[in-house]
């Protein structure tokens, strides 16, 4: 039975690395992690279990209770005793909403486990498929809740025989999704089976859950569970949460199946950390050693008004102590830890120090962002550090907003600052011509959410534009070279441009391929990977943030290493603006074939350089069949067979395309893309056009060509919107 413990006893406990666990909650949106999270918390007195369910807990945030969704990832520290024996479960409750996914990401690098949940209706969901992908990346490890279970009863009215086959379905969707994402030493260990304990089935709301295991050990089928909803009282249902508590079948399986922090950071360290494995910072993390050199991965800003930023995160090595100066690895900058705690609920508990193996909440590091990796000061001269995140979405919506008293202009950039710490997936810029500020987001709804944090934490009432969706700009076809001279017509050279490939763009889109990587081991991956020439891609020099690279291909030219730098500048800022629509450049390989640089320094600068690349580029991008690249959502839609005409119409009317569609009884899925620009009244189109008895998900999908019926209509759109000439520049005009 779980017992409330003071913060003492609990940070004693964490001395003890065999007895932490460190888990995540994760899902799909609605289907219940929160409500989740509020049992385990009322299980542990820190909460009125009378309230668990309703109190959202974790959901401190006003939007969040508001919206009834989870914005924030928060984190909590539990105790739990199995057998006699106390253990310490930190835990986090993380989004479940695809504009937030960004935020899953970096919640599960700091994880060993994870709590999958699952509506015993909806099944398995776009986001559920993105969220367990997303761990299993991570090697951390799954355990399946399989939540809601009452309605099964109450809504399909399903007896026992028909609920088991339901829910051996959803297993076997869950175990497809592991064969398919787990690398091939995890994927039977990890594998969710019913028999040996590591699924959960039960209702969070209703505070019940058993494992089959504790259900044959208390005599417990599911006949009882459909008598207890169908009972004309409460006093069956209540008979069962008392018999078999939902807190109780998740922390025994979690205590039981999810590793202590050192036997998986043995296993986890080689897939997540980047540098030199053969050192004693790696050997420390490996054994997850308390005596160690500090080495702590930071998951998470956020602003506290009273005590500033707080940085959170895992330490995987050494012990906190407030004191210690530490070195920022990103920052490349020195910091003093001020203070450490551990986080309750919503208050941090302050703690003299804390082990490796657990997560801490720090004061002082103010020049830390999500992503930073701390290491001992003694040891910032080792290369290396948490390998940098690979979010699964981008920024792809974009609203300008300016204060609706105009007073609180300074204040509003500084809480647009403060917010861009806290959510790194939140991008701010000053449009320089117009003074305009300008918010990117994942989608409409995370904005949405961000406007109402600012007017909430921040009190500023903003006017904005409406929504602009962001495009790329690119090619379909290759360029012959193209001769780039600088205005003083001293420097000259020589490029041309072609499309990557789809294997090259997924690449570099999930981070195998990075600028700082060896040119050697690069141009393997490649050539193995995406069919390129191994001696091209060794003399690949630069990798642009946007998915572009640089190829040098010339051999003796003089001067040329003491300008490229300069000239990688130059490439990177064309591909942040194209010639189409100035919109970034994607997908775009430039070649530089030959060039003449002109002995004399003076001649050399960026300001003769820079035009001269980007001319040549320009005029070989617009020779090239030149395109916009719209972004497209995944959907993943459940509805009634007798309303899948009514879907089909709405997603025809939205551009959107079905790639699939399954039946299973009355229901059927349909798994569609629409174009981001096309999705603004999606939900309300959807919910009125099936009486709101359709359900779905969303992720961000790819990027693809806008079709050519409607290209040079967005084009001109865009750039009238921008202020830019009607007229769309030709190959000419960057060329004399």
């Amino acid at each position: 039975m779980a017992k409330y413990k003071t913060t003492e006893q609990v940070l004693s406990l964490m001395k003890d690395i065999e007895r932490v666990r460190n888990i995540g909650i994760i899902a799909h949106v609605d289907h219940g992690k929160t409500t989740t999270s509020d049992t385990l918390l009322a299980a542990a007195g820190i909460i009125s279990p009378k309230v668990a369910g309703e109190a959202l807990a974790l959901d401190y945030l006003s939007v969040e209770q508001q919206r009834g969704i989870t914005v924030k990832a928060a984190n909590v520290s539990l105790y739990h005793e199995v057998d006699g024996k106390g253990y310490v479960i930190n835990l986090i409750d993380t989004p479940g909403h695809v504009d937030f996914s960004g935020r899953v990401t970096r919640s599960l690098r700091v994880l060993d486990g994870s709590i999958v949940v699952v509506d015993s209706v909806e099944g398995v969901m776009t986001q559920t498929e993105t969220v367990l992908r997303q761990s299993l990346e991570e090697r951390v490890r799954p355990i399946l809740f399989i939540n809601k279970i009452d309605r099964l009863v109450k809504e399909l009215k399903l007896g026992p025989q028909e609920m088991m086959q339901k829910l051996l379905d959803i297993i076997k969707s869950v175990n497809d999704l592991i064969e398919m994402y787990a690398e091939p030493e995890f994927k039977d260990k990890w594998m969710v089976n019913p028999t040996q304990g590591t699924v959960v089935f039960g209702s969070a709301k209703d505070k019940w859950g058993f494992t089959l295991p504790i259900a044959q050990k208390k005599g417990i089928n599911m006949k009882n569970v459909i008598d207890a909803y169908t009972a004309p009282d409460k006093s069956k249902l209540n008979e069962l949460a008392s018999q078999v508590p939902i807190h109780e079948a998740l922390l025994d399986t979690v205590i039981k199946f999810v590793p202590n922090p050192r036997d998986a950071q043995k296993y986890r360290i080689p897939k997540i950390w980047k540098g030199e494995m053969d050192n004693d910072l790696v050997k420390s993390m490996l054994n997850a050693d308390p005596n160690g050199p500090i080495v702590m991965m930071i998951n998470d800003m956020k602003v506290d008004p009273h005590a500033g930023l707080v940085a959170t995160g895992r330490v995987f090595s050494g012990t906190l102590r407030s004191g210690e100066e530490v070195w920022l690895v990103n920052a490349k900058a020195p910091q003093k830890i001020l203070q450490v705690s551990i986080y309750m609920g919503q208050l941090r508990e302050l703690a003299d120090e804390i082990p490796s193996g657990n997560i801490a909440a720090v004061l002082g590091l103010d020049k830390a962002r999500a992503g930073e990796t701390l290491v001992d000061v003694n040891y910032k001269t080792l290369q290396g550090s948490f390998e940098s995140l690979h979010y699964v979405s981008e920024p792809v919506v974009t609203i300008a907003v300016e204060p609706k008293n105009p007073k609180d202009l300074t204040k509003m950039i500084d809480a647009l600052r403060k917010l861009t710490i806290e959510d790194p997936n939140l991008v701010v810029k000053i449009n320089e011509e117009t003074g305009e500020y300008l918010l990117s987001g994942m989608g409409f709804l995370h904005l949405e959410v961000s406007l109402q944090l600012l007017k909430d934490n921040y009190g500023i009432d903003v006017n904005t534009s409406p929504p602009i969706v962001v495009y790329r700009e690119s090619i379909r076809a290759k360029s012959q070279v193209f001769e780039g001279k600088s205005p003083n017509k001293h420097n000259k050279f020589y490029i041309s441009v072609e499309p990557l490939n789809d294997q090259t763009i997924e690449l570099i889109a999930n981070g195998t391929i990075r600028e700082d990587m060896d040119s050697k081991e690069m141009a393997k991956i490649l050539r193995d990977q995406a069919e390129w020439d191994y001696d091209e891609a060794k003399r690949i020099i630069a990798v642009d943030e946007n998915v572009n690279l640089f190829v040098d291909m010339t051999s003796g030219i003089q001067h040329l290493r003491e300008i490229m730098d300069t000239l990688l500048q130059g490439f990177r800022l064309a591909m942040r603006e194209g010639p189409l629509a100035h919109e970034p450049v994607r997908g775009l390989k430039v070649v530089l074939h030959d060039a003449v640089v002109h002995e004399d320094p003076a001649h050399r600068g960026p300001a003769q350089l820079y035009p001269a690349v980007r001319n040549a580029i320009f005029a070989g991008f617009l020779t090239s069949r030149p395109t916009l690249l719209e972004p497209l959502q995944k959907l993943d839609i459940r509805v009634p067979m007798d309303l899948v005409g009514n879907v089909t119409s709405v997603l025809t009317r939205k551009r959107g395309k079905i790639l699939n569609m399954t039946q299973v009884g009355n229901v059927a899925r349909i798994l569609a893309e629409i174009p981001v620009a096309d999705s603004y009244e999606l939900a309300s189109d959807l919910r009125g056009s099936t009486g709101g008895r359709a359900f779905w998900g969303t992720e961000f999908s790819r990027w693809a060509p806008v079709p050519d019926s409607i290209l040079m209509d967005t084009v001109m759109k865009i750039r009238e919107r921008k202020g830019l000439p009607k007229q769309i520049p030709k190959p000419e005009d960057f060329l004399s």
